[in-house]
């Protein structure tokens, strides 16, 4: 057994100096790893998850990955392209590719007996994925569109359902404003709440027909894909691929298309969301602060506690590095401990809060209605092996003190 080994076994039962490895300080010097272990789990998990929802519900609304007409039309009046079979079997040939659902857009007017509302009527097909809105409607059902008829079914937001005083089964008098103005009466067939009031003041979910007929449109033109894909952590990629397929997809009357990410269609949105990684980061670096330093006092402590045993070991010959080994072995158990503590009981408020939402939020400040969590496998494992990096960095300082005392004089203290 090598000797540091063996004294540090000594000293941490008491043996040697008479004082068993335990008391205040070190009781102090633990929690504060597992109170700062906890909060730098829960701050990740809290950030991430937060970043989830809002980027979920944002792609729920549009999709990954946009393929447009190449224009510089920044509204809502599409100009249309044929939806080519050829090209859609290629978009779905991408790796990474989800769904590719067709979609147009239409602004109008929705008036009722005494309100009025402006709404940008989303149009979708039969092949639209409508999970996202199945998980967040409130009320109804969702519509079922086929390719051979026109459905007057929408779904509308509880905001705008609030704005209107409509409810489910309710009409709804939409205006368009052409040459002419042209009047559809449509059907609320269920309620949807995003909590994202920008999105559920203006957009409402109908049939695309609708939109093809009153754009004089033919039956297989569109104003553009909307592209689902696996993993948002490789979007960028399989945008870059279905960019090479459109990018070279040009038409009969030279109309081009583009290639557009959700985070290039909603900048402010994502730009927002990405400033959280720096506060995550910030929380992160004062706490392992807080915790080195906690760390620190109480290493000092250990040490100062047993000056007389540390001149003792040197006398007999013992180096200063098994010295500085010895107490570096014991911070080392202090700091394992308070990890593995904070871990478990980091993880475990994780889960209660993931299971049971007891912590709640203003969906008006915040846009969802409980602290949401998102725990990633890999960074709590790169978060563990950086906290204890880190720690054991500001304890080689203070391990230097042991080297340097006098045997000489800590003996003629004693």
């Amino acid at each position: 057994m090598k000797p540091d080994y063996f004294i540090y076994k000594k000293i941490r039962s008491g043996e040697v100096s008479g004082k068993r490895f335990a008391g205040p300080v070190l009781k102090v010097a633990v929690a504060g790893i597992v109170l700062g272990m906890t909060v730098m789990i829960l701050s990740l998990a809290i950030g991430s998850g937060f970043k989830k929802e809002i980027r979920d519900k944002i792609v729920g609304f549009g999709s990954h990955i946009q393929v447009t007409n190449y224009d510089y039309n920044q509204s809502y009046e599409s100009i249309p392209f044929l939806n080519d079979s050829a090209l859609l079997e290629k978009l779905l040939s991408v790796n990474g590719v989800k769904k590719v659902q067709t979609t147009a857009t239409k602004p109008g007017l929705f008036k009722t007996e005494n309100e009025i509302q402006g709404i940008v009527i989303k149009g979708v097909g039969q092949d639209y994925d409508f999970n996202f809105l199945q998980n967040i409607l409130v009320e109804g059902n969702i519509p079922q569109y086929s390719s051979d008829s026109t459905s007057n079914d929408i779904l509308i937001s509880d905001d705008i359902a609030s704005m209107l005083n409509l409810k489910v089964g309710e009409t709804v008098m939409t205006y368009f404003f052409q040459e002419q103005i042209r009047v559809r009466r449509f059907n609320v067939v269920g309620i949807f709440d995003s909590q994202i009031p920008d999105l559920d003041k203006l957009f409402v979910i109908g049939d695309i027909r609708h939109i093809q007929r009153l754009n004089n449109w033919e039956y297989n033109q569109i104003a553009g894909y909307d592209i689902l894909i696996d993993d948002y952590e490789q979007m960028n990629e399989v945008a870059y691929n279905i960019f090479e397929i459109t990018a070279m997809h040009v038409f009969d009357d030279g109309t081009m298309l583009r290639t557009q990410t959700i985070r290039q269609t909603q900048p402010m949105i994502f730009g927002w969301l990405d400033l959280l990684d720096m506060n995550i980061v910030v929380i992160i670096v004062l706490i392992l602060l807080v915790a080195g330093f906690n760390m620190i006092s109480g290493l000092l402590i250990l040490i100062l506690e047993r000056t007389n045993m540390i001149g003792i070991l040197k006398s007999v010959g013992t180096s200063n590095w098994t010295l500085r080994k010895i107490f570096l072995r014991l911070s080392t158990e202090i700091v394992l401990r308070g990890i593995i503590m904070g871990n478990l009981l980091g993880i475990a408020i994780c889960i209660i809060q993931s299971k049971f939402g007891i912590i709640s939020l203003d969906p008006t400040n915040y846009f969802i209605e409980t602290v949401p969590i998102f725990v990633n496998p890999l960074h709590l494992v790169l978060l563990n092996i950086g906290s204890i990096f880190a720690i054991f960095l500001l304890m080689l300082g203070p391990s230097y003190l042991a080297a340097r005392i006098s045997p000489i004089k800590s003996i003629m203290f004693d």
